[in-house]
């Protein structure tokens, strides 16, 4: 199951799972703090499966995103599969805390 959430109305924690699916050059640039890299072409069945609860998904502004949320509920349609929009820019834009590097 798909459903949305504004960036602003989400708090980052390290016990909810997000992915960032941007490049890797735009995830060093600047990313939410707790999000983890996994780009959009590393979506897998297997992987999904290996992750508990909540998938908290966002990219710079929306478009990957919900790419990448398709892509997961096309794997498993019983799972809760979030779309932050706004993205990072939104996170941004919002005065949230942006972590640079593999952080």
């Amino acid at each position: 199951m798909i459903r949305e959430q504004a960036i602003t109305e989400f708090t980052p924690s390290a016990d909810v799972t997000i992915w960032d699916v941007r490049d890797s050059s735009a995830y060093q640039e600047g990313h939410i703090k707790y999000a983890a890299h996994q780009p959009l072409d590393s979506l897998t069945p297997a992987l999904l499966a290996d992750t508990q609860g909540t998938v908290y998904v966002l990219c710079g502004g929306g478009t990957k995103a919900g790419k990448a949320a398709d892509k997961l509920n096309s794997f498993d349609d019983s799972r809760d599969i979030v779309i932050l929009t706004g993205g990072t820019r939104g996170a941004k834009a919002a005065g949230m805390t942006i972590v640079t590097g593999n952080n």
